[in-house]
């Protein structure tokens, strides 16, 4: 039985990695997942320079799922270097670093820091703020995710992924746009903006009144997005949004996927990566399938 996929000529040994921000780098999860069982670990965002994110409270439960305005924080590329990429050295799984940033530069500043760095790719978060553009998202305009995607290739050393926001008008578009500017692969989706009042105290339940929604309440649109984006290009797309066991992950890869990743869950749930495998397995001996990739883009 196969589970192995490939994603622009990296192997992975199975389709299951980690959502960006909700997994750390690992090693808040090491004591209860066997990092080495998962087809990759996708960190946190790192930008050029330490960035202290949102004022509190940043999180907030709502119906099937959760909203965050962290903000990004992160200790900066400096610090993830030296902690966080030496800590995933000692484990058998593919690392995957998410860059984020506030203007192009800052984004091309880290992918050259990462130039020499044992990474297998660079996953682009273009749902932050272009601060030079009236920080409308990069994800959110075609022009921006054209220019940004065509610059970061200009630099990387490693395959580059493009995580889309949702939170457009046509998903297809942002697809061919990105793979067009020459994206080795696509990963969607990022959060869709929410919020929640607290009636009781007749305020925003978070301080930045708005936030990305996560969970399972976000999956049937995530699911038509990664079928609508998978139609739209021939390079790979890594499918997320609400993915709690096997079952929702085969959802993804039936839908288009070649790969998935579990994000809010792992809050819910610690083991829900290794929970999501098992499940993918458990499925493929039940119904016979020898190899994963028989499974994508099957309806």
């Amino acid at each position: 039985m196969n589970t192995q996929v490939e994603i622009a000529g990296v192997k992975f040994k199975n389709p299951v990695m980690t959502a960006s921000g909700t997994f750390g780098s690992g090693m808040e999860y090491s004591d209860f997942v066997d990092l080495n069982r998962l087809g990759a670990v996708v960190t946190k965002g790192v930008a050029n320079i330490p960035w202290e994110g949102n004022p509190t409270p940043r999180v907030a439960e709502v119906y099937g799922g959760m909203l965050n305005a962290i903000g990004l924080q992160n200790p900066g590329i400096d610090v993830f270097i030296e902690r966080d990429l030496k800590f995933l050295e000692q484990y058998d799984t593919k690392v995957i670093v998410n860059v984020c940033g506030k203007s192009v530069s800052d984004y091309v500043d880290v992918v050259e820091r990462l130039s020499d760095r044992k990474v297998d790719m660079l996953e682009i978060n273009v749902s932050c703020p272009n601060v030079k553009e009236g920080a409308i998202a990069f994800g959110q305009n075609v022009d921006a995710l054209t220019q940004i995607t065509k610059e970061i290739k200009k630099h990387a050393k490693h395959p580059v992924i493009m995580k889309l926001s949702p939170n457009v008008t046509s998903i297809a578009e942002m697809a061919k746009a990105a793979e067009a500017a020459g994206a080795d692969a696509i990963s969607l989706i990022n959060t869709i903006t929410g919020m929640k009042i607290d009636v009781h105290r007749r305020k925003f339940a978070l301080a930045n009144k708005t936030g990305g929604l996560s969970g399972p309440a976000i999956k049937p649109v995530a699911v038509r997005m990664v079928y609508e984006a998978s139609h739209a290009v021939n390079i790979p797309v890594i499918g997320m949004g609400g993915i709690a066991n096997g079952d929702d992950a085969i959802e993804f890869i039936m839908a288009g996927a070649t790969a998935v990743a579990v994000g809010a869950m792992n809050f819910h749930n610690p083991y829900a990566t290794t929970d999501v495998i098992d499940g993918i397995e458990k499925y493929m001996k039940h119904y016979g399938v020898e190899d994963i990739n028989e499974l994508r883009g099957v309806v």
